[in-house]
């Protein structure tokens, strides 16, 4: 069982432990097939600025971006997926994007163009908060149960 709660409109609160610790989410994108390059690019002109100005502020402390090495390695749901550390579940649920984007974009017109154009080149797009879990670090005995998260 999770141990966040579900809100009315189907979202979850964080857990109270998480509070005020780093919070890790991957998001996941699935490109057209023969657009992975140009989404790639388009990540990257538009979309970087704006995680890199919020990991100048402290919003967010690291930011990935990984694609698998070679075609056809697993499974097929994603070939991109980047990783963001967040400040802590606050930063989140901040929205100061807006105000970043003015900033860095002062041709609204043409970034908002090109972010409808990167999100027509995903075939699917998920966003996964990923919530750690202790490894042991002795080798003596059995190893924990596992929690079961179904």
């Amino acid at each position: 069982m999770s141990p966040r709660k579900r809100t009315e409109r189907g979202a979850t609160t964080p857990p109270a432990s998480a509070t005020g610790r780093p919070v890790r989410a991957a998001y996941y994108y699935r490109t057209r097939w023969g657009s992975h390059d140009e989404f790639v690019d388009l990540f990257i002109r538009n979309h970087w600025p704006i995680l890199r100005a919020q990991r100048e502020t402290g919003r967010i402390l690291d930011v990935t971006m990984e694609a698998p090495r070679f075609h056809g390695d697993g499974r097929a749901d994603w070939d991109v997926v980047v990783t963001i550390t967040w400040r802590d579940w606050a930063a989140i649920e901040e929205h100061s994007d807006p105000t970043i984007t003015s900033r860095l974009f002062p041709d609204r017109e043409a970034h908002a163009a090109e972010e409808r154009r990167r999100f027509a080149l995903l075939e699917a797009h998920w966003d996964v908060p990923l919530e750690p879990v202790a490894l042991p670090e002795a080798a003596d005995g059995p190893p924990p149960k596992a929690r079961t998260r179904r």
